[in-house]
């Protein structure tokens, strides 16, 4: 891809030597690059410019990033945003999740594992092709019923009659990892290894509380008291389908 074809990142990041590596390291790797020190200057950007996904700090002078992806939420801006945080930073993990983010990555990390994941978020947005397979596989479905909630783990899109409800690529790969599993009792560990393939962080099992708490918030009709995706006390989810 090149040109007006390659996604376009807004890296946000208060620390000069590790904003630059970021901007050149993905600009070498096929993607349109643009940087902001903080949130005044990732606003400033946003209100000129069309990205493709924001790559945001946690900790920033100023308006903080988690506070900046809940805003940017509640505005109804829809652009993916992948968190960075350090590894100690457990609750500010959880908060990005509460706020609406797709991903994040713990620092210190390689630059390859945040190419991988962007391109992982963009290929769910439709931003990417699939990556091309040998194989052909058939399925004889790849859309589940709920109600009046119908999703496609293929396109990841779930939808209300002709209504695209909108989720982040974490609710995506959940929602996907449930469906793979309907009817079955699945624990917060098996549900992070299937949506991150990496071995289960400190956080693990309390983000995937989070994103089901959003899940829900998004197709049942209480809550609070869910029909379709279930506590199992003690044991994990399952999600029960029609």
């Amino acid at each position: 891809m090149t040109g007006a074809d390659q996604p376009h990142i807004l890296v946000v990041d208060d620390d000069d030597r590790l904003r630059d590596l970021l901007t050149r390291y993905l600009g070498e790797n096929g993607f349109n690059v643009s940087a902001a020190r903080d949130a005044l200057e990732a606003r400033a950007s946003l209100a000129g410019l069309q990205f493709d996904l924001i790559v945001l700090d946690v900790l920033m002078p100023g308006e903080k990033g988690v506070d900046l992806a809940r805003s940017l939420r509640e505005e109804g801006a829809k652009v993916p945003i992948l968190l960075l945080t350090a590894l100690s930073e457990t609750e500010d993990r959880i908060a990005g999740l509460e706020a609406g983010v797709d991903d994040y990555l713990a620092k210190p990390f390689e630059p390859r594992e945040l190419v991988l994941r962007i391109e992982a978020i963009l290929r769910r947005y439709g931003e990417l092709p699939e990556v091309a397979s040998d194989e052909v596989v058939v399925a004889e479905s790849n859309a589940v019923s709920f109600g009046q909630f119908r999703f496609d783990s293929a396109k990841m899109i779930l939808q209300r009659g002709d209504e695209h409800i909108y989720l982040t690529t974490a609710e995506q790969a959940l929602l996907a990892a449930l469906v793979k599993r309907r009817g079955q009792t699945t624990s917060r560990e098996e549900l992070h290894g299937m949506i991150s393939g990496n071995a289960v962080d400190p956080a693990a099992s309390r983000s995937i509380d989070v994103q089901v708490t959003r899940l829900r918030r998004k197709f049942e009709e209480d809550p609070k008291q869910p029909r379709y995706l279930q506590t199992v006390r003690g044991r994990g989810y399952v999600l029960y389908t029609d």
